[in-house]
């Protein structure tokens, strides 16, 4: 027998929210029950369905596969609560757009967080909150999509000359554990600060994101160096003195991020324009819906921010 090559693997599963705009039809769904949105569905099943907030990302994720020539699998898996008939509009579409997505679970109603694990999604973006939850529940990492604005990042042009993916980060709670956002909330920002430099060498226990920046990191390494398709950027609130146990904690995990931006505070919306970012994960609303004006962004509710 031959000897079967193994290459590195990336695999996200979407859901149908999140991928296109189904606003119109959820709005049917939430006003007028799932009856009138099984006849809404069929009735308008040939028509396309317009790119959602996460179509640019996933688009640029799928080409991934080209830029690497074959070294590399990306996969992204459908997920959606949508019956296998009411989905079929949703496969018209995918077809459509010409996205290379073969494999789907259509679960009429029932939550499809479980499905994440199953196919060992290393990320799962939803526009279903509880669904976001259940899936970082189970160890996956996962993010519910902020809604457009209009005149934002869903309208921007799908090809802007750029087919780097760049994805950027917030830091405590999502790549590393909110242990230390904890003593900032508890104790305020110098006893914050106290603690972080003390700790400097002591490094961060890992969010619910590290794995997922891990595989992005191994892709990268496959390209020499200066010319990866995959671009990250860490957009954190923290300043001098907390940078020093972010930096020797991505160090010691032996992954390399291209961009540390540590803004002691300052917004970070203009700066993820600027990254151009494809997506920003934070465990805050209020920074995942400011930057949402700009570029896609997804919260992931995990940490002290998101108890009770």
């Amino acid at each position: 027998m031959g000897i079967i090559e193994s290459r590195p693997s990336l695999v996200v599963a979407i859901s149908s929210r999140a991928l296109f705009d189904l606003d119109e039809s959820h709005q049917v769904f939430q006003t007028q029950g799932v009856d009138a949105y099984y006849e809404y569905q069929i009735q308008h099943e040939e028509d396309i369905l317009a790119p959602g907030v996460a179509f640019s990302l996933v688009r640029k994720l799928l080409n991934l596969n080209e830029l690497f020539q074959g070294r590399v699998k990306v996969e992204v898996v459908l997920l959606s609560r949508n019956s296998a008939d009411t989905g079929l509009r949703v496969f018209n579409s995918i077809e459509h757009h010409g996205l290379d997505i073969t494999r789907a679970a259509f679960t009429g109603g029932r939550s499809p967080f479980e499905y994440a694990s199953v196919l060992d999604a290393h990320l799962f973006l939803s526009a279903d909150s509880d669904d976001v939850a259940r899936a970082l529940q189970s160890g996956v990492a996962a993010a519910t999509i902020a809604p457009a604005h209009p005149g934002d990042a869903q309208e921007r042009p799908l090809d802007e000359g750029v087919d780097q993916l760049r994805i950027a980060f917030d830091g405590d709670a999502v790549l590393f554990s909110d242990e230390a956002e904890k003593i900032y909330r508890q104790q305020g920002l110098e006893a914050f600060e106290a603690s972080e430099k003390a700790a400097a060498k002591r490094p961060l226990e890992a969010g619910p994101f590290r794995c997922f920046l891990e595989v992005l990191h191994k892709l990268q390494s496959l390209a020499p160096e200066g010319t990866a398709p995959i671009r990250t950027a860490l957009v954190t609130a923290r300043g001098a003195p907390a940078h020093e146990r972010v930096i020797r904690t991505l160090r010691t995990w032996g992954i390399r991020i291209d961009e540390a931006l540590f803004l002691g505070g300052m917004e970070k919306s203009a700066f993820l324009k600027a990254f151009q970012a494809d997506i920003f994960f934070d465990d805050q609303t209020h920074h995942v819906e400011s930057a949402a004006q700009f570029v896609p962004a997804g919260h992931v509710p995990h940490g002290v921010a998101n108890k009770g």
